[in-house]
């Protein structure tokens, strides 16, 4: 499911971090959940890792549809992945802040949305909403 079958037979200390993230989607969809909670699932992750990834879980998702609700501080990853992306205001008594549909169909293809000019509209007022969110008054 996770694309793991060559490394069968290799020992914890013997796989990469890709793998380990793969081993830990694998081991949370063996019980065919209806929600997947992910929290910064490939956050520790090199870039290109961090993308084939993104891709496997497509897939995942594609074949299994449950509900994914996954916490993530990456906007592109969020832009790619998601049918709604949930931004929070910060501190610890975060709300929500807003809701953004993300409109590209499924499946999503990365080179395509990337081309696609609603794209950057979304992920400049993504970036603006946090600029918005955790800038401070330095006159308080």
């Amino acid at each position: 499911m996770v694309g793991l079958t060559e490394a069968a037979e290799k020992r914890p200390p013997q796989i990469s971090g890709g793998m380990k993230q793969r081993v830990s989607i694998a081991r949370a969809l063996a019980i065919r959940p209806q929600v997947l909670i992910l929290d910064e699932p490939f956050g520790a992750l090199d870039a290109i890792t961090k993308e084939e990834l993104q891709e496997e879980l497509l897939k995942i998702w594609n074949d299994h549809r449950c509900t994914v609700l996954m916490i993530t501080h990456d906007i592109d990853e969020a832009l790619f992945l998601a049918d709604r992306l949930v931004m929070m205001t910060n501190g610890p008594s975060a709300t929500i802040g807003e809701i953004l549909e993300i409109p590209f169909p499924r499946p999503r293809d990365r080179v395509q949305i990337m081309e696609d000019p609603e794209y950057y509209n979304l992920r400049n007022y993504a970036l603006d909403f946090l600029f918005r969110r955790f800038a401070h008054d330095h006159d308080a």
